[in-house]
C-alpha cells in the first residue's frame, strides 16, 4: 500500500484548485488526509464547521480521503496520524517564498516529515480562495472556480 500524505489548508473556501491538488496527491499516495486549519490567528469567512462540511461534500465518493479539522502545528498532526509527507500547492513564484519558509520550518521541527510541492493544472494555476471571495463579493460568476454549492454558500455570505 502507498503511504499517507497530509494536505493542510484553510480552504476558505474550497476551490477547484484545491480539489485538483487532492486528485494529484491521490495519484501518488494511497491515502490523503485533508486537514482544515482552525487557526485562531486568521479570521476566515466561513466557520470551521462550514469549511469541514464544504470539503467533505466536495470530496465525497473519492476513495482514500479523510477530512478533519486541526489546531496547532501541522507536524504534530502528521506525527499523531503516522503521516510522513505534507503536500503543499504552488501556483506561482509568489507562493514559493512563503511555502519554502514553511517547509524548512517544518523540517526543523520534524526531520522525519517531508514536504512535497505540487502544481495545479494550468486551468487552476491562478486560482486562490482570496480571489474567489473577491469575485463573489462583487457578484461575479463563480462557476469555473468552485463547485455550485460552494458558490451558493459564498453568495449567501455576501447576500447576493
Amino acid at each position: 500500500m502507498k503511504e499517507k500524505a497530509l494536505y493542510p489548508g484553510s480552504f476558505d473556501p474550497l476551490t477547484y484548485g484545491h480539489m485538483d491538488l487532492v486528485d494529484r496527491a491521490l495519484h501518488i499516495f494511497g491515502e490523503v488526509h485533508v486537514a482544515i486549519a482552525s487557526n485562531q490567528e486568521k479570521t476566515p469567512l466561513f466557520s470551521t464547521e462550514d469549511r469541514l462540511e464544504m470539503v467533505k461534500k466536495a470530496l465525497r465518493g473519492k476513495r482514500g480521503i479523510s477530512v478533519r479539522v486541526f489546531d496547532g502545528l501541522i507536524v504534530d498532526y502528521a506525527r499523531k496520524n503516522g503521516i510522513k509527507t505534507i503536500i503543499r500547492g504552488l501556483r506561482a513564484t509568489s507562493d514559493f517564498d512563503y511555502e519554502f519558509q514553511m517547509a524548512l520550518t517544518n523540517r526543523t521541527l520534524a526531520k522525519d516529515i517531508d514536504t512535497i510541492f505540487l502544481m495545479p493544472s494550468e486551468t487552476h494555476l491562478y486560482l486562490s480562495s482570496r480571489l474567489v471571495k473577491e469575485i463573489a463579493r462583487y457578484g461575479g460568476n463563480l462557476q469555473k472556480f468552485v463547485p455550485k454549492f460552494v458558490g451558493e454558500m459564498l453568495r449567501k455570505k455576501f447576500e447576493i
